[in-house]
């Protein structure tokens, strides 16, 4: 996806978009630093801003445990005790550690000054109704064991919310992994810029509510170490936005805005190519032919009157057999390939593989590839694959371990395909090693038929990127940006439990219309 230089985005759109690893971040800090910013000034102005943002949510009736670790994340959360101590807030401080850095331990001894209780037992916070975590910042690497995994266990049970700093202690800031044990944060307070944890599946459970927190890093910095087109960013609404084919000029016509060929269902399966195609026709693309099994094209075009439907020759189990002479795949410009398909319909995944065509695999489509051990290199146009967790370790045997973002990443670089992985953060990789991912998303989406819904939507918003040369990563990060905004919009009038398949297609058009109302 091409980088942002609108004038129009406000700062806080532009930060949204970058995501760091633990390295990264030192090295923009480190730039900061070198330029002149005292670590102790940045400190002071860091905690200023979450002694507002905890003060929005509580007011100072309400007593603070706070939680202190030994280097400058401890140092933040000292200043935040000192400041609402000061506020009139009743403060308990816990340190289990004796040995800290010059500055943290400057500001314990201030805040001891002031009269601050320190406790040297966990258990006298069970009385607060509030805690601030400053265990541990970005650069914990080590597990978290012995007296202070006990002491976080405990925690974890009492029943007040527990607000971290920067991101919960005990989460691995790159892979998001619990490193022996975390705190299981209420809410999370993402300093300066979106860590990668935050965008990692197994991270989540501990994050709770995220925001960050903009303490005034220069742009100038932060593109200096991640460039103007970082290789990991998030999808923001802007940039989703801008890529899809919202204009369209006056005098255009069906064929210059895509046509997009789906091969799904089977006999089993009619609901996945009902679902598919009914997305499809939510994308605004021109023109839609779809290829079932010939005992189900009646049906389908009793759903889809504005579709081509081609009844396909049946296998035994009423799967498509192969794909009928009259389809000519080269008259189309992309092909959608997979939802309800059962893996018995081997051939007519070998007969699109072998098309010229853009082409997305899903669902069976991805196992039969799998089993076909077919190489995607010789392909002459881009291919995207669509796997859920299990369908990936199918096709990418041991990649998938711990690091979702760093997995799709080597995935897209060995099959040379578009890699999106599905998930609580779907994350998408191009070739080329670029990943975009997903930053927020609804467990409504968790149904049978959802990602029918996304494949539709995708095809058809790549057969009309195509024709006007969108970038393909750019075109399947809108796709799954768009879905994840139905839904997310769909479980706020429905609830969680009320976003089945059928209901997520109604809900794709409001989505979009509201959405760009918003940004225009």
């Amino acid at each position: 996806m091409e980088p942002q230089h609108s004038l129009n985005l406000t700062r806080q759109q532009q930060l949204q978009r970058f995501v760091v690893t633990a390295a990264q971040m030192t090295q923009v800090e480190s730039r900061l630093f070198a330029a002149g910013m005292p670590v102790a000034a940045l400190m002071e102005k860091v905690a200023g801003l979450l002694v507002d943002r905890i003060q929005a949510l509580y007011d100072s009736s309400k007593s603070i445990g706070v939680l202190v670790g030994s280097g400058h994340n401890g140092g933040d959360a000292l200043v935040v005790a000192r400041e609402l101590h000061l506020s009139g807030y009743e403060v308990l401080i816990y340190q289990p550690f004796t040995k800290m850095k010059e500055l943290t331990a400057s500001h314990a001894q201030y805040a001891a000054s002031l009269g601050i209780p320190f406790v040297d037992r966990v258990t006298l916070l069970d009385r607060c109704d509030v805690l601030i975590d400053g265990l541990f910042g970005f650069g914990l690497n080590r597990p978290v064991e012995g007296a202070l995994a006990e002491a976080i266990a405990h925690l974890n049970l009492l029943p007040c919310p527990i607000l971290s700093i920067d991101l919960p202690s005990g989460v691995h800031t790159d892979t998001g992994a619990v490193l022996g044990t975390a705190i299981k944060a209420t809410h999370t307070f993402c300093l300066g810029l979106w860590k990668r944890s935050f965008l990692q599946d197994s991270a989540l459970a501990y994050m709770g509510k995220v925001e960050l927190i903009d303490f005034g890093l220069p742009l100038s910095d932060i593109v200096a170490v991640l460039g103007e087109s970082p290789e990991v960013q998030r999808v923001t609404s802007e940039g989703a936005i801008v890529h899809l084919p919202l204009h369209r000029s006056s005098t255009t016509h069906k064929y210059e805005q895509g046509h997009l060929l789906l091969v799904c269902g089977s006999r089993q399966y009619l609901g996945a190519a009902i679902l598919a195609s009914s997305a499809a026709r939510a994308s605004g693309v021109g023109m839609l032919s779809i290829a079932v099994p010939e005992s189900l094209r009646l049906l389908l075009v009793s759903q889809i009157p504005d579709a081509l439907v081609f009844g396909c020759e049946e296998g035994t189990n009423g799967e498509i057999a192969r794909l009928p002479d009259e389809i000519d795949l080269e008259r189309h410009d992309a092909i959608a390939c997979g939802c309800g398909l059962t893996p018995q319909a081997r051939f007519v995944v070998q007969q699109v593989l072998a098309s010229d065509r853009p082409l997305i695999l899903d669902a069976d489509g991805l196992n039969i590839l799998a089993s076909l051990g077919t190489s995607l290199a010789e392909r002459q146009a881009p291919t995207v694959l669509t796997p859920h967790p299990g369908e990936f370790k199918r096709l990418f045997p041991g990649l998938l371990e711990g690091d979702r973002i760093l997995a799709v990443q080597q995935a897209a670089r060995q099959s040379g395909a578009v890699v999106l992985l599905k998930g609580a953060r779907t994350a998408i990789a191009h070739p080329n090693g670029s990943v975009w991912v997903i930053p927020e998303s609804t467990p409504a989406l968790a149904r049978g038929g959802s990602g029918d819904v996304l494949t539709g939507v995708m095809g058809g918003l790549l057969a009309q990127g195509t024709k006007r040369g969108t970038e393909v990563g750019a075109i399947v990060s809108s796709a799954a940006w768009w879905h994840a905004q139905a839904g997310i919009a769909a479980s706020r009038e429905r609830t969680e439990l009320g976003v089945d398949a059928s209901t997520l297609v109604e809900f794709l058009i409001p989505t979009l219309q509201s959405l760009t109302n918003q940004a225009s």
